[in-house]
């Protein structure tokens, strides 16, 4: 997927505003499945091993979306202190097969990474997340 800059450091700074809780949120794309748009939202859990978006902001990012003609195609959530790669729970809750599942690791603080995957049926695949330059 492809993510202009400016949406790829509001992702960084919303993961790192919630340590050392989880962050989460939503991608929106357009019809070029390019990434426009960042909708940081609430983890319920507010835990540094889990996340559940909150259902009302999840209305609300679709419907801002749709509105703009996009569509939401990622999820994205953080690992404070751990590598981006899907747990196990990350897995079994990964229950929308068309959506990239993105992950940011925040360890090292210094230096964030950012990763995608599919989950489809349990299986993982990496889908590389390219940055635009701003």
């Amino acid at each position: 997927m492809e993510v202009p800059a400016a949406v790829y450091e509001e992702m960084i700074r919303h993961a790192r505003s919630a340590v050392p809780a989880e962050a989460c949120g939503l991608l929106a794309a357009g019809p070029d499945g390019k990434a426009t748009r960042a909708y940081c939202l609430t983890n319920l859990d507010a835990s540094p091993v889990a996340y559940t978006v909150d259902p009302s902001e999840h209305i609300g990012a679709l419907h801002d979306a749709e509105g703009h003609g996009w569509h939401l195609a990622a999820v994205f959530h953080s690992h404070p202190a751990g590598p981006p790669v899907p747990s196990a729970t990350d897995v079994a809750k990964a229950l929308e097969p068309a959506w990239l599942y993105v992950i940011i690791g925040l360890a090292p603080a210094d230096r964030p990474s950012v990763r995608g995957f599919r989950i489809v049926d349990g299986v993982v695949t990496e889908e590389p997340i390219a940055v635009e330059a701003a």
